[in-house]
């Protein structure tokens, strides 16, 4: 289509998917995302209090 060697096919490839692979971001960067995301959902004043008397309920057999 573009009557280019096999050659050049190959590094004009190569450097396409480099230039792909960059443009994402790391994992690293990925995690820290989903950690601020999960946190702007979170609301602590919302829900029950994590203390003993509320980690003990969750093993009483009713």
């Amino acid at each position: 289509m573009k009557k280019i060697g096999l050659t050049e096919a190959v590094h004009a490839a190569l450097a396409h998917e480099l230039e792909r692979e960059q443009g994402k971001p790391s994992l690293v960067n990925l995690g820290i995302q989903f950690c601020r995301d999960l946190r702007a959902k979170g609301n602590p004043h919302q829900g029950q209090p994590a203390d003993k008397a509320f980690r003990d309920s969750l093993y009483e057999d009713t």
